[in-house]
């Protein structure tokens, strides 16, 4: 039955210490709208916020909530991968499109993939590998990892893993350690093992880097610190304590300013969130663009789920991420970047594209996918 509205939920963390990334989503799926009028194909749109409160149990209660009684017709957000997993078979058995704007599990690329989910960043291996490219160029030698463990943290380590070679013996040390307690003593034991050639790559943490890796540069080691992600790099140069490059998959440069960004338009109160965060303030702008152009393309009549799949599928329209394709599996295929951060003309931090790592990368499980 054709409504007079088009129906979005939108489930992110909008409680608790990670709030902060919910609530930049939120800001900028709000700003996203206003630029098209809070309106698609012709309807306004009514947008429904759940929390998931980084629960994964949340997060199913939350994503069936809005498809059983609020029946919305799409369901946008997941920073996390373990709340997505939970969430997912709901929205396939219900044939409601999910759109993961951040969240990319393995399983969702390969067996568990669906004509009604789509994700607008990556499969969760992709910039790790990047980096492991990245890393390879460098010539490290030896590496500790460290990421959450659960399902995101193992995506991670994994894909770095499958692309760092051994060079000089060893690949390398691999670890997983999670509450942040355990991550000092499993450094320091690290570096005890590794000696002075300690390298070290974070994976997704909000939490400081334990004090071992940088009390290394007392006992003769020199760790350099590679991040995956570049929250709060901006941060840490500011400080001096970055020193490395990091993979991104957009290409530009992108200015970030301790303070919010000014905007000369009516949405000043949402304008672009902290630049500590880029990513997570951008990421839902994409998801409106691929729900904006399947509702367009089927005039607003949401009952068409294959012409608006279709359409979707596609990726036609100007995106802040920058361009890419879908691969079988509705993952992007797209290029990753090398990016540093620099001080622009104005003396402000910015990330600064230095190389292209890999071009067209598609993720490495999409040969498990029924789709074809």
């Amino acid at each position: 039955m054709r409504r007079d509205t088009i129906k979005i939920g939108f489930v992110s963390t909008f409680s608790g210490p990670t709030a902060v990334i919910g609530n930049d989503m939120r800001n900028s799926f709000e700003l996203a709208l206003d630029h098209l009028g809070r309106k698609m194909g012709g309807k306004p749109v009514e947008v429904i916020y759940e929390d998931d409160g980084q629960k994964p149990d949340v997060g199913k209660q939350k994503t069936e909530k809005l498809i059983q009684s609020d029946k919305v017709d799409f369901i946008v957000g997941y920073i996390w991968s373990n709340v997505l997993l939970a969430s997912l078979k709901t929205a396939v058995d219900c044939k409601t499109f999910l759109i993961s704007a951040n969240a990319g599990p393995s399983q969702l690329a390969g067996e568990l993939c669906s004509p009604y989910v789509f994700s607008t960043s990556w499969q969760n291996d992709q910039t790790p590998q990047a980096m492991g490219l990245y890393m390879n160029q460098k010539g490290v030698k030896s590496v500790f990892l460290i990421g959450p463990n659960y399902a995101a943290g193992k995506d991670m380590l994994a894909g770095v893993k499958s692309h760092l070679q051994g060079r000089g013996g060893r690949r390398g040390i691999y670890g997983v350690a999670e509450p942040a307690r355990l991550l000092g003593r499993a450094v320091e034991g690290a570096q005890l093992e590794a000696g002075v050639d300690l390298r070290v790559l974070s994976g997704r943490r909000r939490r400081p880097v334990p004090q071992p890796i940088c009390a290394g540069r007392h006992q003769g080691a020199d760790p350099a610190l590679h991040r995956v992600h570049h929250r709060r790099i901006v941060a840490a140069a500011a400080e001096g304590k970055s020193r490395s490059a990091f993979p991104a998959r957009r290409n530009g440069s992108t200015t970030c300013r301790t303070s919010r960004t000014r905007s000369s338009s009516t949405t000043t109160a949402r304008s672009t969130p902290a630049c500590a965060r880029p990513f997570t303030a951008r990421s839902p702008m994409t998801p409106r663009s691929s729900i904006n152009s399947a509702v367009v393309a089927v005039k607003g009549d949401t009952s068409k789920k294959d012409a608006m799949k279709a359409e979707m599928e596609k990726a036609n329209f100007k995106s802040v991420r920058g361009p890419f394709k879908y691969g079988n599996n509705h993952i992007p295929i797209q290029n990753f970047y090398l990016q540093d951060v620099v001080k622009d003309a104005d003396g402000q931090l910015s990330l600064k594209t230095v190389a292209t790592i890999v071009k067209d990368s598609q993720d490495r499980f999409h040969d498990k996918c029924p789709m074809k």
